[in-house]
């Protein structure tokens, strides 16, 4: 990242200024399960909010790609409310987690045309919600691998299955719309988008005014992103953008990533994180915004080498300052993501902090 560019990052965050929005409905965890939140009434006066909002901190958690092919499908039939037991635990302590799922939900439909096809029934939210998960994105190059009538399973799955669902809708409003939730007074708003779709299915794949798909950064589209997030800025004191992006196989961001990562920041995005490389990036400080470019697998058939390079990235936000944030580092093992401990932690923490210097980041 040029020098021109992080100043003019530093600039805009220091000039980041009060937003004013009604709030949403108070989170409610139960059981270690989230609602999702709905907007109170309409009749609800505006006020302007202070940087920090209510000045209550908020703990995010967020993994990489999960998905239920190989030996966790049979996990996922036998075991379903425990198989995310190694790692729950860690994300149950989170007020909001958060992992992107690369799969359709679905159990017909045919294979679209490409090299891998992930399909995964809707008992798979019932294992998301368990292992402490509140939302998750789908905007993915796998949320339609199965077509209009896997399309429209995963939206009857979005619509009935009790997990919030962000990044893919019946339209591009629904697409593109965030999650709100209220935490401690926080107004909390997600989104997730793709910058990542095949091309011969950007027009089949992407949402638009008139039918479904998933919410896309690419091209054209990145200017309706812009705008969501612009939008959401009104209603939120944190404002998290989830996104899959990048380039397979590498541990640095590439110059789309951070491109983007500068747009979406200037758009008002406190936190944005992604993954799709299936490698572990860097993250760091971008202004006053928080930016992790990859967050490797998470819960995945392939745990060999690097694809096996897991964790769990907290961030803590009181309003829009980021206060802390800590890679938590794990692997891989059985399919799901195990904590490393101390001293395997500790040199994973090291290269974690390492990975920093490809990124434009700061500290």
């Amino acid at each position: 990242m040029g020098i021109a560019l992080i100043v003019a990052a530093v600039v805009f965050a220091a000039t980041r200024g009060p937003e004013a929005g009604s709030s949403v409905a108070e989170r409610r965890r139960a059981g270690g399960e989230t609602q999702p939140a709905t907007k109170e009434s309409s009749t609800t006066t505006s006020t302007t909010r202070a940087r920090r909002g209510s000045g209550e901190p908020v703990v995010f958690a967020f993994g990489g790609d999960v998905h239920f092919e190989g030996s966790l499908r049979a996990q996922l039939d036998s075991n379903p409310g425990g198989m995310f037991s190694p790692i729950a635990g860690e994300l149950g302590t989170a007020d909001v987690a958060m992992v992107n799922l690369e799969t359709a939900i679905t159990e017909g439909g045919s294979p679209e045309p490409k090299a891998y096809n992930f399909r995964v029934p809707a008992s798979a939210l019932n294992a998301l919600r368990g292992g402490g998960i509140d939302v998750v994105t789908m905007a993915n190059n796998h949320g339609v691998d199965y077509g209009p009538i896997g399309l429209a399973d995963t939206l009857a799955a979005k619509a009935t299955g009790g997990l919030p669902i962000v990044g893919i809708g019946n339209n591009a409003t629904e697409a593109y719309a965030p999650w709100q939730t209220t935490v401690r007074g926080q107004r909390i708003s997600v989104i997730g988008a793709s910058d990542v779709i095949d091309e011969q299915f950007l027009s089949t794949w992407a949402a638009t005014d008139t039918h479904g798909g998933i919410a896309s950064a690419k091209g054209a589209d990145q200017a309706r992103l812009i705008a969501a997030v612009q939008a959401a800025r009104h209603d939120a004191d944190t404002l998290v953008v989830y996104l899959h992006w990048g380039v397979e196989s590498t541990t640095c961001p590439s110059s789309r990533q951070a491109e983007l990562a500068q747009a979406l920041v200037a758009a008002g995005a406190d936190i944005v994180v992604g993954s799709h490389a299936h490698r572990v990036q860097g993250g760091g400080r971008l202004g006053g915004a928080f930016v992790d470019y990859g967050l490797g697998n998470f819960v995945f058939y392939n745990e060999s080498g690097e694809s096996g390079r897991s964790g769990v990235l907290t961030v803590t936000a009181t309003g829009r300052d980021i206060d802390t944030y800590q890679w938590k580092p794990a692997r891989i093992v059985g399919g799901i993501p195990h904590l490393l401990t101390p001293p395997a932690s500790d040199e994973a923490s090291a290269a974690w902090d390492a990975q920093r210097t490809c990124t434009g980041l700061t500290p």
